[in-house]
């Protein structure tokens, strides 16, 4: 009998993970991982960490399961809060819930499983592992979960081969409504349970508040930029790649805003000027001087771009197999955030680094978040946007 750990979160995708494993013949061990235990950094009274950890408590009560509360809240402070901050302090936006993926629970998490006796971990991710001999060797492909409106493939689009063959996960062929039905039939108590919100480690505290225990308010310029500024213009291929050169001249002052590092690209909420006759969308930060520029309307052509970069060292295989070497070319499908539908690209790889060419222009392309590329319903790689 194989055992396998669950991470039990406390929400009903976790929790049916661990009925199925059951039911498939397993010996099956509930973790719960408390991420966060800081209260300089957070409102403790909206962090639901407790009502979480009691609800994943109930359900292996229910089930008949070891349970145990982890507490991996310094490593996740040094992996994933600390990045955040210093990512966010010079205009980039990371993604904690694929750095959690990839440091926490199927790195340390991994690690403390297998230190338990475990075969395997598994989660309540919507997506679907299957493994091929190649040359006499496993390759574990990732695919993308049954439930498309659910797919989480691209939340766990940097784990690797050796971390992919000790992960299982249950549900992944399932629709949510069927888990949710799954939960009801055995009486679990998070079957109505809403699925989570917010931050990844911090619940219900919003993103704005929790950055601003550390990354403190300053007062900016908010500068305006006409869609038909000639920036917007691509002269040669090679512009596809560029950033915008934005620059305070070439717009107007029309607010002020609390502090560059609290925006991203794309962001219409939170400006609060109003006044002009198409909605403000962020078009991009300087963090150094502490500007934020904007345009009206969601066509406005510098929230669009042909094409992104990424820095070598930040380009992820989890198809080693199919790496491709400098100088070579291909079409992938991909998408350059959650839910986003997949769309075409021609991927290069060039001495510095990938240059990936669309097919057609992206909406809020965000340095510092994550572009996962696929080949059908199979995650191939994935890399940090410069």
């Amino acid at each position: 009998m194989k055992t396998v750990v669950v991470g039990l979160s406390g929400g009903v995708d976790s929790s049916v993970a661990a009925h199925l494993l059951i039911e498939q013949g397993y010996n099956v061990i509930g973790l719960f991982m408390r991420n966060w235990n800081d209260d300089s950094v957070t409102i403790s009274d909206e962090c639901p960490w407790i009502e979480d950890s009691n609800d994943a408590l109930q359900v292996a009560e229910k089930l008949g399961i070891p349970f145990q509360v982890i507490d991996f809240s310094n490593e996740y402070k040094e992996r994933i809060v600390n990045y955040m901050f210093n990512e966010y302090k010079v205009g980039r936006t990371p993604n904690p819930d694929i750095l959690c993926n990839r440091e926490i629970k199927f790195d340390i998490f991994l690690k403390k499983a297998l230190e338990l006796g475990a075969d395997y971990v598994a989660t309540g991710h919507y997506c679907i592992k299957q493994t091929i001999s190649k040359k006499g060797k496993n390759i574990h492909k990732l695919l993308s979960g049954k439930d498309n409106n659910k797919d989480q493939s691209y939340f766990l689009c940097q784990v690797n081969q050796e971390q992919l063959s000790k992960a299982l996960f249950p549900i992944g062929e399932l629709q949510k409504k069927e888990v949710r039905d799954i939960a009801r039939k055995i009486g679990l108590n998070t079957a109505e349970k809403k699925d989570s919100q917010g931050l990844c480690f911090i619940g219900k505290v919003k993103l704005p508040v929790f950055l601003q225990q550390q990354l403190k308010p300053k007062n900016g310029d908010v500068i305006e930029i006409e869609s038909d500024n000639k920036m917007f213009t691509y002269q040669k291929e090679k512009d596809f790649f560029n950033t915008y050169n934005l620059d305070k001249s070439q717009g107007k002052v029309i607010g002020k805003h609390n502090g560059a590092h609290y925006y991203t690209v794309g962001q219409r909420k939170g400006l609060q000027i109003g006044g002009t006759p198409k909605p403000l969308f962020v078009i991009g930060t300087d963090t150094s001087k502490n500007i934020i520029y904007v345009g009206q309307g969601e066509k406005h052509k510098g929230l669009y771009r042909k094409g992104l970069t990424i820095k070598q060292n930040d380009i992820h295989w989890l198809r080693e197999d199919l790496k491709l070497d400098v100088g070579e070319t291909k079409k992938f499908h991909c998408r350059i955030r959650y839910r986003q539908e997949l769309t075409k690209a021609t991927f290069t790889i060039k001495e510095e680094g990938m240059e990936v060419l669309f097919d057609n222009d992206q909406r809020g392309i965000t340095p510092g978040q994550f572009i996962a590329w696929y080949d059908q319903d199979e995650l191939i790689g994935s890399g940090v946007i410069n």
